[in-house]
């Protein structure tokens, strides 16, 4: 979604277009990575928070809380959220294997088999495809990361 309203420091820029860089079904998520892009420097906003913070059932109608930044900072938060999410990944220890081998595939369910029936169909259905964490080690699969394994200090 681009947009020709944007925000920096607070101020309602209209003639700014915007990329939306990931959405999020809640606000926890989107803040941890909303205050990841700001102390980097890269100004940004979330768009739609408040809609899906209280009626979390319009949420997938809305499509979701929207992390936006300005198209000139683009390239530079893709490369830092894609630095983060790798961080973290590396730092996921499988329960099972003991090795941090994770990526994140598409679960394999009826209804991410019927999502891409409906998809091809309509060429664009508002229905959210599922995602699990997939160890490549051992073939443990999970919703969530397990919780990273911080550097002893």
């Amino acid at each position: 979604m681009n947009g020709k309203h944007g925000m920096l420091n607070g101020i309602i820029n209209t003639n700014m277009e915007t990329i939306v860089l990931r959405r999020f079904d809640n606000y926890f998520s989107a803040h941890i990575m909303k205050s990841k892009l700001e102390d980097t420097g890269i100004h940004c906003y979330l768009f739609d928070e408040n809609s899906v913070t209280v009626n979390p059932v319009f949420s997938n109608a809305i499509g979701n809380i929207k992390l936006v930044v300005a198209d000139y900072d683009e390239k530079r938060a893709t490369e830092a959220l894609e630095k983060f999410d790798a961080e973290y990944l590396a730092n996921s220890i499988c329960p099972k294997c003991k090795t941090g081998n994770f990526i994140m595939i598409p679960a394999k369910s009826p209804k991410n088999f019927i999502t891409s029936i409906l998809t091809w169909m309509f060429s664009n259905y508002a229905v959210s495809v599922n995602y699990i964490y997939h160890c490549r080690q051992c073939g443990y699969e999970t919703e969530q990361l397990p919780e990273p394994e911080l550097p002893n200090e």
